[in-house]
């Protein structure tokens, strides 16, 4: 196995993209294996570590199709309806609070 290069944040060569960045502009690593390593220094803990992939062999990202988009609308919605009280918040349902905030800050639910 051979060591892959590392950068150091903002320092890193042309033509070298994070997954965010090739998102970014409409592409996709599309099976590529990791070229890079881009490593931002922090004080008391290790560094921040983003993979970097080629830009020349990114392919484009695949077009929604409306399937897709019918399932993420379906997994969308039930995302907001409040396991409690079983209304459509409007919002996604924070997981921390489990159910919907009027029914969380409900004082006979808070006991």
């Amino acid at each position: 196995m051979s060591a892959l290069p590392v950068y150091r944040w903002r320092l890193a060569p042309p033509g070298y993209a994070t997954i965010r960045q090739l998102r970014a502009q409409g592409l996709r690593p599309g099976g590529q294996d990791v070229v890079a390593v881009l490593e931002r220094p922090r004080r008391r803990r290790g560094p921040l570590v983003a993979y970097l992939y080629r830009v020349d062999r990114a392919k484009p990202v695949r077009p929604m199709t409306p399937a897709k988009r019918a399932a993420l609308a379906k997994a969308n919605a039930a995302q907001q309806v409040c396991p409690h009280c079983r209304r459509d918040a409007g919002y996604r349902i924070p997981r921390s609070l489990g159910m919907c905030v009027p029914c969380a800050d409900a004082p006979e639910l808070a006991a």
